[in-house]
């Protein structure tokens, strides 16, 4: 069956509605802004659902952010309020105190997780200081090879956009008329100064036909994508726990 991103767009919009009047009827809608198609096109999605007056954008720059006027870009287009919050200053503190207990050098892995941990602290913080309900902004693309922080920007109250592609969020995009460079910005977490696609090996376009169908010629693409998506279901799944 064909995608029909409008079709798609418009259950989206009423499922965000139907999600706020049985969990959060009068409650705002918190987004984390970083100018990239994910947090665009859910933040789209969610003013149509509620209005730009029940979504507040949360800008998150981890000191000076090269891509901060897209943030700001979407913040204006979509005509909602918004605030911003530097985290570096946590970041260098929670790190150097982590640093100087353990009296070693914070993992690289940990150094690059923890700003998005921060910042799903600041927009719960936000949260329940406006009423709101949380966001998640992750795609089926990213979480299917575990491409997000686990209690970072995998989390959040609702989550509109995990069961589309990356292809498909960039159509939703589209239907939704987010304007063209919000769209096809170049994946980046942000974080560590590489691309999402420099970082994974392989291409989105890739994956997402691997996805939907099946279908991939690069066999040694096929095994890393199957070896990361065996490796980070728990990121996905409820935490185990003991039962009597």
């Amino acid at each position: 069956m064909a995608f029909c991103a409008q079709e798609v767009k418009d259950r989206c919009v009423a499922w965000i509605r139907d999600f706020f009047d049985k969990n959060g009827r009068g409650c705002n809608c918190i987004i984390g802004i970083s100018g990239g198609k994910d947090s665009s096109v859910a933040a789209a999605l969610c003013v149509e659902a509620l209005g730009r007056e029940r979504v507040l954008g949360v800008l998150m720059p981890n000191g000076e952010q090269a891509d901060i006027d897209m943030a700001r870009k979407l913040v204006e287009f979509l005509g909602i309020e918004s605030v911003t919050v530097n985290i570096a200053p946590v970041v260098q503190a929670v790190t150097r105190g982590v640093e100087s207990a353990l009296n070693e050098d914070m993992r690289v892995q940990a150094t690059v997780n923890l700003p998005a941990r921060l910042r799903m602290v600041v927009l719960y913080a936000v949260s329940q200081s406006r009423n709101g309900r949380v966001a998640n902004t992750c795609n089926l693309s990213e979480d299917w090879v575990g491409y997000s922080t686990r209690y970072g920007d995998s989390v959040g109250d609702f989550s509109p956009l995990s069961d589309l592609t990356v292809g498909e969020v960039k159509l939703v995009g589209r239907a939704a008329g987010l304007p063209e460079d919000l769209i096809e910005k170049v994946p980046s977490d942000g974080l560590c100064g590489k691309s999402d696609e420099d970082n994974l090996g392989f291409t989105y376009e890739v994956l997402d036909r691997y996805i939907r169908t099946g279908e991939i010629e690069d066999e040694a693409v096929r095994e890393k994508i199957d070896r990361l998506h065996k490796k980070n279901l728990f990121k996905l799944d409820v935490m185990p726990k003991f039962t009597l």
